[in-house]
């Protein structure tokens, strides 16, 4: 083989192992940045127009995936269906978000890095399995929840990128959670 071949053999593989890093393949390492917000997609006849929405604070319904052990996210980084993350039609990738099981009061904080749900209707994120667990929600399948975009703490955010948990976050009053309940059955859910 030729220095030329060689080298420019040599160089290949380094910008291939570059473009993978650590992450194993073609996937991309767990990040907070680059966000990735995208142009508008569609899926199944709907048209879907991410964007950056501080104020993201909706009231529907979560189901959770979690057969896709090792596939891609939007994101590019590797599902981990045991990691708390979900996946979500229009926030930013990724965007931190507090989820509430309206039956239960119980919080979450849960790190978006996938697109979905594109079944229509009142579902307004999917959830990893081990958030779905996190929850309390994962028996049901589907459950009523609150979703609001939050701003970790830097702790939070760090632990939610290596697939721990975030803090423990005491559960919504009741007051609260009847009040959330009655708001999501009066548009109709």
């Amino acid at each position: 083989m030729s220095n030329l071949l060689r080298t420019a053999t040599g160089t290949a593989c380094l910008g291939l192992l570059a473009l993978t890093g650590c992450a194993g393949g073609s996937y991309r390492p767990v990040s907070d940045a680059p966000v990735k917000l995208g142009g508008p997609y569609r899926v199944r006849g709907a048209t879907y127009v991410p964007a950056v929405d501080p104020t993201y604070d909706v009231l529907g319904y979560a189901s959770w995936y979690g057969s896709e052990s090792g596939n891609r996210t939007a994101s590019g980084e590797r599902f981990r269906p045991d990691w708390t993350t979900a996946a979500h039609t229009t926030l930013p990738l990724p965007t931190y978000v507090e989820v509430t099981a309206l039956d239960t009061g119980r919080r979450i904080i849960v790190r978006i890095n996938d697109r979905g749900p594109f079944a229509g209707g009142a579902r307004i994120i999917d959830l990893s399995r081990g958030a779905a667990e996190q929850l309390g929600v994962r028996a049901g399948g589907q459950a009523a929840v609150r979703v609001r975009r939050v701003e970790p703490t830097a702790d939070d955010r760090a632990r939610l990128r290596k697939g721990k948990r975030a803090r423990e976050l005491p559960p919504i009053s009741e007051h609260d959670r009847l009040s959330l309940r009655s708001q999501l059955a009066a548009a109709g859910f």
